[in-house]
């Protein structure tokens, strides 16, 4: 195993901290694919069993390792405590598509400037672009740096300056084009998994498999009645397991669909302001933002306007939040780190909703588009439930233990009746029937039937109580549980929040509780005026929104909120002294 990685180039895939990955290049050999697809006929399609359990040893056996600027094929390694691996295929895209609309050459000035990734990534003069996908997210091979890098986000090392003064204007349809092809479309696809797939994938589990192999002896030892009974109840399991798995594919699926459909105005530097569907968005475009009560389809940073946004999408609390413009600041640091205030404050995220946008000078909200398809907010988000963390519970060490221990036993039990079967003058098959026969007593066949049925009980009974699990695996794990930790915020309390009372500070010290259950209102004074004025609220489309504390707070003073036009017709009314 060490000297595949020896040989082969590592290198680390920039998916962050959380999940990194190591990566190994591979070129397949035609010699070791012969003899692979050899192997697999001479044992009765074992070998390719082997492979999908194994990817690693799928790739071992059928290529040599190599450079990543040579690979046709990649193997992934998580850096975490499991050590898992995983197999892709390097994919090719070619600009070539794009020849008969722009002529594109080697010498083209988009494709010659090599300060963004896109541009790094494009081979030349062949125009052709190296690829793998790991979990929805694109990586492009990097010519300069020699290393795979994540597509379909602008460049970190941007400046603000940089990002004012190269989109602040929108791209050309050129520009559009070749990134649209690179990046892929905005579009958060969750495909609804085939039946049959996902019966296959359940079938080829391991338990299954041994069950298979017992029911096939017990048959042959005419031990009808019992396998029978397994046949049944693996028939029950897998069948309850692919309709789970598919209605939650369906769920999924509808959940994230509409992010598809939404229609906004990009700003091109040559064709102007234009309606386009949200999955022709790249990064680097420019979004005009107009009118209230809208999605964003995409991860965006604000540069012109400003915007009040609901991100309980992402933070589970429907507190409008104010967006302010990325200041345009004569500096080469990244625009991340520019200022010590959080970057955030700049970001319009996907998934959130815009309730209020205001122009500035120019008079139009402007933002440019930071992130597309599942590299956004709501794309991670989906991500998290589509590849869930592995998980390391002591109760499936310990269970794995217990596998480990009853296999151990099968094996002393197989050979002494071998022992036993042989010294007794037995025929050589019937040898070999008890000797099996042993290892389906030690390890139990209906093990993984019975355990899957249990998990889907309690799911069941879970779901008519209101409670959903999108891992179900750690329902075995409740049984153990002593303490559960809550954190009281608005997504496990009600919404709302009731004011009982204020107690007025004065005179070095606490004066008397004001009651408002009483239904006496607040006496004028420093705290009604605080009461009044010291908060974040906003009156939109005559509704006062902002923080429900701070709500509850201007509800109990009495006051009226009245929008800035309001007020200046009525001064104006107002006669002067």
């Amino acid at each position: 195993m060490g000297d595949h990685f020896e040989k082969g180039q590592h290198a680390l895939l920039n998916e962050g901290e959380e999940n990194e990955m190591e990566i190994f290049g591979y070129r397949t050999q035609s010699c070791r694919k012969t003899l692979c697809l050899a192997g697999y006929v001479f044992s009765f399609g074992i070998l390719p069993l082997v492979f999908y359990w194994r990817p690693a040893w799928h790739v071992w056996a059928n290529c040599i390792p190599c450079s990543l600027q040579e690979a046709d094929v990649v193997l992934l390694r998580t850096t975490d405590e499991f050590q898992t691996y995983s197999r892709k295929k390097v994919a090719w895209i070619c600009l070539s598509a794009l020849n008969s609309t722009f002529r594109l050459t080697p010498d083209h000035p988009l494709i010659t400037d090599e300060e963004y990734i896109i541009n790094r990534a494009i081979r030349k003069p062949d125009l052709k672009v190296r690829c793998i996908k790991v979990q929805k997210i694109r990586y492009v091979w990097n010519n300069l740096e020699g290393q795979f890098q994540k597509i379909g986000s602008l460049e970190d090392w941007l400046s603000s300056a940089k990002i004012h003064l190269k989109f602040g204007s929108g791209l050309t349809t050129e520009e559009q084009e070749i990134r649209r092809l690179i990046c892929g479309p905005n579009t958060i696809d969750v495909e609804i998994t085939p039946v049959w797939k996902l019966l296959i994938k359940e079938v080829l589990n391991p338990f299954y498999i041994f069950q298979l192999f017992s029911v096939c002896l017990w048959f042959s030892e005419d031990y009808k009645e019992y396998a029978f009974a397994i046949i049944i109840m693996s028939i029950i399991s897998i069948a309850l397991t692919v309709y789970d798995l598919r209605e939650q594919s369906v769920k999924l699926h509808h959940l994230v669909e509409s992010h598809n459909n939404i229609t906004v105005s990009v700003c091109g530097k040559t064709a102007g302001v234009q309606e386009l569907e949200s999955r022709f968005l790249v990064p680097g475009d420019l979004l005009i933002l107009t009118g209230n009560k809208v999605q964003m389809p995409c991860d965006a940073i604000l540069i012109d306007g400003h915007c009040v946004v609901d991100e309980g999408m992402l933070t589970g609390e429907s507190i409008p939040v104010t967006k302010t413009p990325l200041p345009e600041m004569n500096s080469s640091v990244p625009w991340k780190t520019q200022s010590e205030a959080d970057y955030k404050r700049h970001v319009l995220f996907c998934g959130t909703e815009v309730i209020q946008a205001k122009g500035a000078c120019s008079g139009t909200v402007k933002a440019v588009v930071l992130q597309t398809r599942f590299n956004t907010a709501k794309g991670d988000l989906v991500r998290s439930i589509l590849y869930p963390k592995p998980m390391n519970f002591k109760l499936y060490r310990d269970a794995i233990r217990f596998l480990l221990c009853l296999v151990g036993t099968a094996t002393i039990g197989m050979i002494y009746t071998l022992c036993v079967y042989v010294l007794s003058g037995e025929p050589p098959e019937e040898v070999v029937k008890k000797a099996l026969d042993v290892i389906t007593i030690a390890v139990p066949p209906a093990l993984p039937a019975a355990l899957t049925t249990g998990i889907i009980y309690a799911q069941r009974r879970l779901k008519k109580r209101g409670i959903f699990c999108i891992s179900p695996q750690r329902i075995n794990v409740c049984g153990q549980l002593n303490l559960v930790c809550f954190d009281k915020t608005g997504t496990l309390t009600r919404d709302g929040l009731d004011l009982w009372g204020v107690m007025p500070c004065g005179r070095n010290g606490f004066q008397e509780v004001h009651s408002f259950a009483s239904g006496k209102a607040l006496p004028w004074g420093p705290l009604c005026a605080a009461m009044a004025s010291c908060h974040s609220l906003i009156l939109l489309d005559g509704t006062i929104q902002g923080d429900p504390l701070d709500l509850k707070m201007f509800e109990a003073t009495t006051w009226v909120s009245l929008s800035p036009k309001i007020l200046r017709s009525f001064f104006k009314a107002t006669p002067t002294q």
